[in-house]
């Protein structure tokens, strides 16, 4: 789903659980990873809404996060950023730290 400053300020007020994936067009590793993300997301933290923001058209939404390297991720529980990583994303790695939170936080 596209996402906008307005609607990211809406999530963040309402505490939604999301997660933001950074990327661009000319970024090899970003086409890569994307449905790797994608399916990790989908089979281990289902209740997590899924955004992308393509930095070469919303380069506004990355600078207010301070990110300036593709690809990115961004995973908020409750409102909060909980979770950042940038150009070397490690599937396992995300699993891992997001495992616990999330079953303490959804069940």
């Amino acid at each position: 789903m596209k996402l906008s400053l307005a609607i990211l300020e809406k999530l963040k007020e309402e505490r939604a659980s999301f997660y933001i994936y950074f990327s661009a067009p000319n970024c090899g590793v970003c086409h890569v990873l994307a449905p790797k993300l994608k399916t990790l997301m989908a089979e281990h933290f289902p209740r997590l809404d899924a955004y992308e923001v393509d930095n070469s058209i919303q380069p506004e939404i990355a600078a207010q996060y301070s990110l300036f390297t593709n690809p990115s991720l961004l995973v908020f529980l409750d409102g909060k950023e909980f979770l950042r990583r940038s150009r070397v994303i490690g599937l396992g790695e995300v699993e891992g730290e997001l495992k616990r939170p999330y079953q303490l936080f959804f069940e």
